[in-house]
């Protein structure tokens, strides 16, 4: 593959993340403590990896819970810093997952405009989708609400519409038809089948078999950190499968 074709480059990537086990959550333990600190581990969540996406494929992203999909997918989308190797990305990003990325204390109006402008959209263009964002995520009464106060299903909803109507090269999507409710689910899978899909590069996160097997031309497998296959859908589905039999 040329670097034209080229979505995603990463190589040689990795995350460690550090936890502190504090037991002295009360004063009687500190005081009894003094001389002996908190303990201290590491979790190595993905070990060192290489991965291409290709510009206009969508790949599925499987694991059982722990496997290090999600810390691999926040890295490719550039939420988190890799601690090794480095990830060329070619093309504007949105990571869409419960609201990932939106700040807590902005109103949904603020929200659009920002994570908008961040996608590379000009303040007339924002101003021209601003209604169909808000009615498409069925927000109208709550545009001026911090979104903090907002469901889990409501931040799905207004995340999906921005990813819909402003749009980004390529989209990391996790667990994205698992929230919301039914009527909502149905009309999102409708949107992204009919023209959402088309020309864009997916990074397609979900537990759904039927989902995975459906949308993705390629699958790649986590196991306890590693990524231990990546190829035909079917195969990977078939391995994910045996991993939770």
């Amino acid at each position: 593959m040329t670097n034209t074709s080229i979505a995603i480059s990463a190589r040689q990537i990795s995350k460690t993340f550090h936890i502190s086990e504090d037991s002295h959550n009360t004063v009687k333990h500190r005081l009894f403590n003094l001389f002996n600190p908190p303990r201290s581990k590491n979790i190595h969540a993905v070990s060192t990896l290489d991965l291409e996406v290709y510009k206009g494929e969508c790949i599925g992203l499987l694991g059982r819970n722990g496997s290090g999909k999600s810390t691999l997918i926040k890295l490719l989308a550039g939420v988190y810093p890799a601690d090794t190797g480095h990830i060329d990305i070619y093309g504007t990003t949105l990571l869409m997952n419960l609201g990932v990325g939106m700040s807590q204390e902005l109103t949904a109006r603020e929200n659009i405009y920002v994570s908008s402008s961040v996608l590379g959209l000009k303040i007339r263009t924002i101003d021209s989708l601003f209604d169909t964002i808000v009615d498409f995520a069925e927000i109208r009464d709550f545009v001026d609400t911090k979104v903090k106060f907002f469901s889990s299903g409501m931040m799905a909803r207004l995340a999906f519409s921005i990813a819909v109507n402003a749009g980004a090269d390529i989209m990391f999507l996790d667990e994205i038809f698992a929230v919301g409710d039914v009527r909502f689910r149905e009309k999102a899978i409708k949107v992204f089948e009919s023209s959402w899909i088309e020309g864009k590069t997916v990074v397609l996160v979900s537990h759904s078999m039927d989902v995975i097997e459906k949308y993705c031309t390629r699958a790649a497998l986590m196991r306890q950190g590693q990524l231990v296959f990546v190829g035909n859908t079917r195969e990977a589905i078939d391995l994910y499968l045996r991993d939770n039999a």
